[in-house]
């Protein structure tokens, strides 16, 4: 832990302690825009961008899982499923597992809308990125990632949407 104090106080980008934060904050500013955009048309907007990739990317056994994962509160996430369902890009299926429980899955019409979404915001990605070199792209990327974990790990029920409305 001193060793990451030391190395992060002698980052040349980072002048002031919290900085870091000004600094995340305006690339979340930026991301957030670009998404929005990106997701423009999208039942339910970056939620529901959000919740037909996990559905199809990540497969939750079943809708509390899907909650759990994306860190949305089952009520809001029953309207934004209802919302999903009449748009035609999600089914609620019985659970394998438990007949009680349903399972969300996605409509052939949802696959195809992804797809059509995720060169969108891929293309908002690069765009948010294009003032870095390829190889600090994936340096970036990586980092990221992995701190995002770690932090995820330590406070599994955080709720990157609540820290948001924090931002400085």
């Amino acid at each position: 832990m001193a060793e990451s104090i030391k190395a992060f106080e002698k980052s040349p980008n980072i002048a002031q302690p919290g900085d870091l934060g000004w600094h995340l904050g305006m690339v979340l500013r930026g991301y957030q825009s670009r998404f929005e955009d990106a997701v423009e048309g999208m039942a339910a907007g970056i939620r529901g961008y959000q919740i037909l990739s996990a559905v199809i990317h990540r497969d939750p056994p079943n809708q509390q899982a899907l909650g759990a994962h994306l860190a949305i509160d089952r009520t809001v996430l029953t309207y934004l499923l209802d919302t999903l369902v009449d748009a035609g890009v999600v089914e609620r299926v019985p659970a394998p597992s438990d007949r009680r429980a349903r399972k969300i899955v996605a409509t052939d019409n949802g696959r195809s809308l992804l797809a059509k979404y995720e060169q969108r915001v891929a293309a908002a990605e690069a765009d948010l990125v294009s003032g870095l070199k390829e190889s600090e792209v994936g340096t970036l990327a990586s980092l990221i990632s992995r701190l995002a974990m770690d932090i995820h790990r330590a406070q599994p029920g955080s709720s990157p949407c609540e820290a948001m409305d924090h931002l400085p």
